[in-house]
């Protein structure tokens, strides 16, 4: 193969990669994304601080929940939940919560667009314990076109 064939091939490879990278292109966060998933944080908090159980029914049926738990040791235990498990468990904590006084504040979130849905990144302080710790929520439309949580990946320490 000649040097002129091999450069022509280059390019073509190289034209081939932008053409495809330009059309999945990066995510791009849609104002109308960036509202919806605004509206769904904003439910998320104001049924937490209102320790209100149907919190539950923000999460998909398919949710993946993960949470890296940081001990008093330096043992660090990373544990996930069965989306129906982690509703039960929500549903059954807001009580105990309420009667602790178990608050969290949310600043510095950030959205971003991923795969069509919306990523949220804050960080979450825990009134109760005094410590603050990432948490990510990936939300997007569900089947019937209703926002949902698909995923909670979260720090804690008991």
């Amino acid at each position: 193969m000649s040097a002129r064939q091999m450069a022509t091939i280059g390019v073509l490879v190289t034209a081939t990669c932008v053409i495809a990278f330009a059309q999945s292109g990066p995510a791009v966060l849609t104002r109308d994304m960036h509202t919806k998933a605004t509206e769904v944080f904003e439910h998320y908090v104001t049924l937490e601080r209102a320790f209100d159980p149907a919190m539950a029914d923000l999460y998909s049926s398919d949710a993946v929940i993960k949470n890296r738990r940081t001990y008093p040791t330096g043992q660090v235990r990373e544990i996930t939940f069965g989306p129906a498990q982690y509703k039960d468990l929500i549903r059954q904590a807001m009580p105990v919560a309420k009667l602790r006084g178990d608050i969290n504040l949310y600043s510095a979130c950030k959205y971003t667009a991923e795969a069509g849905r919306v990523r949220i990144g804050c960080t979450r302080y825990s009134k109760l314990k005094k410590y603050s710790s990432p948490i990510s929520l990936l939300v997007g439309p569900g089947t019937n076109g209703e926002w949902l949580v698909f995923e909670e990946l979260s720090e804690s320490q008991p």
